[in-house]
Formats: structure tokens, sequence, C-alpha cells
């Protein structure tokens, strides 16, 4: 939460515009003796599950629920926005160089013709991902939250105001990289996807947990470097299962196009259960 972090208020621009579109306000200290005489420093076992010095449990949690409150009634309203007009929308997370952003672009361009396609990019700093999405011929905008380190829904409803999406499309956000505030906040997608490479930790989803639950999709990326690792695929399934058993899994590459089609296939199932008035798609293996 913003309250562990730290995000910076009033930070976050929409491209080509000086005005900000979003702010938000940015303790328990547990010791705990472990074998070798170590010590594990634990700063979140109180009830607001984090710690910022000078400020009580009672208070970030006030502080939390106020933040999220307000982004939910935004989230709601772009909810509200994508429903009336069939927009499909998908909020990208993941850690930074995880490949959202390649894997993206190989994902417009194998999306079937005649799919309107829009996409919401949000780093802290440079247009650069948005400009690759260009290059592809796709709408793009880019969103610098500055010291931000998450979209919210306030910046989202700015974001589709400006790209005046089709009725009937596709809107792939790709968030701030990160696995910790982007979990928290709603944009009013219909599902989170979590990218895992596996240049990253097999345990990645049991230290990220929130990021993991609340995704309904996981796709294990950069398949093409497994030969070069030692990554376990079956214990990074096991992990992000165990935390979220709910969850689909797609091992997939940008490079080769392993398991594209299965995502791509994802998408389009997903779409066809919301547009049906499916809130959830169901985990299929």
């Amino acid at each position: 939460m913003c309250t562990v972090c730290g995000c910076g208020a009033g930070e976050a621009r929409l491209e080509g515009s000086e005005k900000p579109v979003s702010a938000h306000e940015a303790g328990h200290h547990h010791h705990a003796p472990v074998h070798g005489g170590a010590h594990h420093h634990h700063y979140g076992t109180g009830d607001a599950g984090a710690s910022v010095p000078g400020m009580s449990q009672t208070r970030m949690i006030q502080l939390e629920q106020d933040i999220l409150s307000k982004n939910n009634s935004y989230a709601d309203a772009n909810r509200r926005f994508f429903a009336e007009r069939s927009i499909f929308a998908l909020n990208l997370v993941s850690s930074p160089g995880s490949g959202k952003t390649a894997l993206l672009v190989e994902t417009l361009k194998r999306l079937k013709k005649g799919s309107d396609c829009y996409v919401i990019e949000g780093d802290q700093q440079t247009s650069n991902d948005a400009d690759r999405i260009r290059e592809t011929g796709v709408s793009a905008i880019q969103i610098n939250t500055g010291k931000g380190c998450h979209l919210d829904g306030h910046m989202i409803g700015h974001a589709v105001d400006d790209l005046a999406p089709r009725d009937g499309s596709l809107i792939f956000i790709e968030n701030v990289g990160n696995l910790v505030c982007p979990a928290a906040f709603d944009l009013g997608e219909a599902h989170k996807v979590a990218i895992l490479s596996v240049t990253e930790g097999e345990d990645k989803p049991l230290k990220y947990p929130d990021m993991f639950a609340a995704a309904d999709l996981m796709l294990l990326n950069k398949s093409d470097l497994l030969p070069h690792l030692d990554f376990d695929v079956e214990a990074a399934r096991e992990n992000a299962l165990r935390i979220n058993p709910d969850i689909t899994i797609l091992t997939v590459s940008a490079k080769t196009g392993e398991g594209l089609d299965q995502w791509l296939g994802w998408i389009e199932a997903a779409r066809a259960m919301r547009l049906a008035g499916h809130p959830v798609l169901g985990a299929a293996e």
C-alpha cells in the first residue's frame, strides 16, 4: 500500500500534459529470533499489515480505507463505462524486466484482424514503452506516475477519455513494474494478468502473495531461456496454485511464440464470458 512505499502524491501525468491526474496520501516493529542468533525483522505483523514510522496502526488502516474507497469509486465508473460499451480491459502486472512490453507487442501482432485494440502504458518516467506499442499501429497512451509505483482508477479514467476506444474493443493496461501496490488498486479491469519471467525465482508467488491472489491468469514468460537457467517450472506452478488455487497458468515466449496461441485463446474465452455476463473466468489447465 501507499502508506508503506511512499508513493508521491500529485506526481502522475498523462503524456503531453503537465496537469496531475491523481493524488493520494503517501508502527509496528516485530523482532523474531531465528536459528543461529540472527533476527527476522518483520514489519507486516500489525493490524495494518505494514509499518510507517510515527504512524499508528489505526491511522494506517484509516488511510488505506480512504485511499482504496476513493480509488474504487473511480474503478467502478471505469467498469460501468467498459460494460456499457462492451469493452474488455486487462490489467497486466509484473516485476520490472519481466518482458511485459515485448509480450504485449507480439500479442497485438497476432490478434485477429479487425480487433480494435488500445494500450495504456504505466511507467514512472519516459514514453519508451508506448512508443514501442505505437510501432505496431495500435493506439497507445503513456501515463508517467512520477514517484508513484502503480496506476489507479482515476488515471485510467483520464487515459480512456483521451483514447476514446471504440465499442467492443480490447484495452490492455500495462501497469508499472511492481508486485506490491498494483495488487490493491482496482482499475475497473475484467482481469489482472500476472507475468512471471523464468529469470525470476520460483518463489515469487510466495514472496508477493497479494498479487498472485488477485490475478486470474499467470503467464510464465521467457520460456525460451529455460535451457540456460536453473528454474523449476513445476515449483513455480505449485507456488502460484498454493496462493491461488483458481489461477490459470500458461507458459509463453514472445521470442519463439510458445504458448501465444493459448494466451490468445484465453483472451477470447475470457472476453466472451465477460460479454455474456460472467464476471470471473474459471480456471483451466
